[in-house]
């Protein structure tokens, strides 16, 4: 994998985890119940292809 591919494999990763961030900030300040829930859950689950992107940046 070339250095200008693992850099744009590390943008996505940081891009995703700006989005997850926002993700459970605007879930735990602006939503109740069930929303929170599943948004939180779907920030969590971002950090799945946050991690493969990393992993796939180191290397």
């Amino acid at each position: 994998m070339s250095s200008l591919d693992k850099m744009w494999a590390s943008f996505v990763a940081i891009g995703l985890m700006v989005v997850a961030s926002l993700l459970i900030s605007y879930a735990r300040t602006r939503t109740t119940g069930v929303l929170r829930v599943v948004l939180s859950v779907i920030a969590f689950f971002l950090f799945i292809p946050i991690l493969l992107y990393m992993l796939l940046s180191l290397f």
